[in-house]
């Protein structure tokens, strides 16, 4: 490497360490924190990665990439930090409908990535697949994604985050940003340090641009961007320790009279049980037993009979489960200030229910970094064009974004559903997935296809399916039936209508 490129990198090292300023500043070392200081190092960008806490952190959430997000992680030269967790493949879904069921598996792509038509395959073909016994030919391979307990993976990305020349990494907590005392320009950020003596400093780090990626409980999002999540329910999380799961390899969703059950394995002992309860759930009160009264009365009973035993012994410690709040909120346009980009979940967020949030996180950054590219931004602290290249993000991340968002909002409507024409929303889906129309909704919910067009082609034929199904179960075959007819008719107006209450207001917030 030529001496001055040496010289350059050892004089923004030493202006890290001890002027505390760089080209980046990022606060917060978690995925999308992890994934854009990484990406914007690679470009020859001096960074400061600020953490508060940089133990392996205990999250119940973020277990599990889709193959769009590994294909992304690939991308930033980070899929390495899937090595080495003990990461499980992931093939795709099980859905699991009152004693029914169906396997949807990942579809099959060509060499550019685009989803290509197949077949549905049975079941002994599938569990072939998801066993690793039997090989499927070169061209029918289907992309994977990864499963994995979620601190694991964290640390893999700090460690590459560590090992980075133009990425040094500070332990301290940030307090507040700072901003210009004339132009309102966001400078850099204040933070409280421990030292040796167990006492805390105040400390300031500066950049040319500051991207804050605080997490879904951000500190800063009242401040940056003036919206508050919207909360609908929780996820209560077990661990269950070898826990039978067939076919193996799979998301399994269990729906029935509880409200809706993911299990999925996170590692080669370790399957996460996340159990979703409503707010203000009457069957999980304190006068009904609480979550944990919910979760035997209600939710064991709906599980496969080889998950109970693993359940119950999750459930032996006799503690309420960790939980995690389940939170949408829709992207905000970043250009009213100057100097501070807030991404990640602190800016955007879905339902966990179709685990599409890591795979939004590193596609956004993989946008973020082309965008901001020294070829097209030579300085970060030129606003306006960081903001016209906001304005470019905000709208090309759309393409994915939406579609998963909308994805996650949406199906969990259907699988939480509550009332008659969600439930017919429901089964419709269900029964679409048993046609073995799949490939385009896998592809899809993987971040696979970014044609929005297309999740609104398969959404509302669900729906007319749902009509159709009801239709039926209202007449029956017989011509008797049709003194019915009426009824059916005023069903599936009702059933299209709750269709459009469900997917449009979402499709609106996402796409405006």
């Amino acid at each position: 490497m030529p001496v001055e490129a040496l010289s350059k990198r050892e004089r923004d090292a030493e202006r890290r360490a001890t002027h505390h300023e760089a080209d980046v500043v990022v606060v917060g070392a978690g995925v999308f924190g992890c994934a854009v200081a990484f990406a914007l190092a690679n470009q020859g960008r001096s960074v400061i990665l600020l953490e508060r806490w940089m133990h392996e952190p205990d999250r119940i959430v973020g277990e599990l990439l889709q193959p769009g997000g590994v294909a992304a992680l690939k991308k930033l030269g980070l899929e390495k930090c899937l090595e080495g967790i003990d990461a499980i493949p992931a093939y795709g879904y099980h859905v699991m409908y009152h004693g029914d069921d169906v396997v949807i598996p990942y579809p099959k792509v060509d060499g550019a990535g685009n989803v290509q038509a197949v077949r549905q395959p049975n079941r002994s073909e599938e569990n072939g697949h998801a066993n690793g016994h039997g090989e499927e030919k070169e061209s029918s391979r289907r992309p994977e994604g990864r499963s994995f307990h979620h601190g694991r993976f964290i640390m893999q990305l700090r460690k590459a985050c560590r090992g980075h020349p133009n990425i040094t990494i500070f332990e301290t907590t940030v307090t507040n940003t700072v901003q210009g005392e004339h132009t309102g320009h966001i400078l850099g950020v204040q933070t409280r340090t421990a030292i040796d003596d167990g006492t805390k400093k105040d400390d300031y780090f500066f950049g040319q641009l500051t991207i804050i990626a605080d997490g879904y409980d951000s500190k800063f999002r009242k401040q940056l961007i003036g919206r508050a999540p919207i909360v609908r329910s929780k996820f209560y999380a077990l661990e269950l320790i070898d826990c039978p799961l067939s076919p193996q390899g799979y998301g399994h969703v269990v729906i029935g009279k509880a409200f809706p059950v993911l299990l999925y394995q996170i590692g080669t002992h370790e399957t996460r049980a996340l159990i979703d309860v409503p707010q203000d759930l009457a069957a999980a009160s304190p006068k009904a037993g609480g979550v944990r009264g919910y979760i035997n009365d209600v939710v064991l009973p709906t599980l496969p009979d080889e998950v109970r035993p693993s359940f119950v012994a999750a459930l032996a410690d006799g503690r309420i489960p960790k939980s995690m709040p389940n939170s949408y909120l829709p992207p905000t346009r970043q250009t009213q200030h100057a100097g501070v980009l807030l991404l990640g979940d602190a800016y955007n967020m879905r339902h966990p229910l179709t685990g599409g949030g890591m795979t939004v996180a590193f596609n956004d950054v993989v946008l973020l970094a082309d965008l901001l590219h020294p070829d097209r931004v030579p300085n970060l602290g030129d606003d306006v064009a960081v903001r016209d290249a906001m304005k470019t993000f905000h709208s090309r991340r759309k393409a994915l974004t939406s579609i998963i968002n909308v994805l996650a909002q949406a199906l969990y409507s259907l699988f939480a559903a509550h009332d008659p024409q969600l439930k017919a929303l429901q089964l419709g889906c269900f029964r679409y997935f048993q046609k073995g129309i799949t490939d385009e909704p896998m592809g899809l919910m993987g971040g696979l296809i970014k044609r929005p067009t297309v999740l609104a082609y398969h959404f509302f034929t669900v729906a007319f399916l749902a009509i159709w199904l009801n239709t039926l179960a209202v007449c029956g075959h017989s011509l008797l039936g049709l003194w019915k007819l009426p009824l059916a008719v005023v069903d599936g107006v009702l059933i299209l209508w709750k269709a459009c209450v469900v997917f449009l207001p979402v499709v609106w917030t996402e796409l405006v």
